[in-house]
């Protein structure tokens, strides 16, 4: 399945618990679209919020942002991985 990294802005100053519930509004209606949220990251100084996840498009994944509130437009299908 692809995997999609994306970009929110705006949460500067946001804490660790905020970010919890933002990807927790996700994880909870992720199913619907068929995505997995799988991990989330904050840079609260900058106000920037990473979100890594798998589904069928970039589509799916914005929907899910959209409808748990917090919506972007920066979104990035990773077709090449490294470990």
């Amino acid at each position: 399945m692809p995997k999609f990294m994306d970009v929110h802005s705006g949460f500067v100053g946001a804490t660790e618990e905020q970010l919890r519930a933002a990807h927790e509004r996700d994880l909870a209606i992720e199913e619907a679209e068929g995505v997995h949220f799988e991990r989330a990251w904050l840079d609260p100084d900058s106000g920037k919020v990473f979100c890594l996840s798998s589904g069928p498009s970039k589509e799916a994944v914005l929907r899910v942002h959209e409808k748990a509130g917090h919506p972007t437009t920066e979104i990035y299908e990773l077709p090449i991985e490294v470990e």
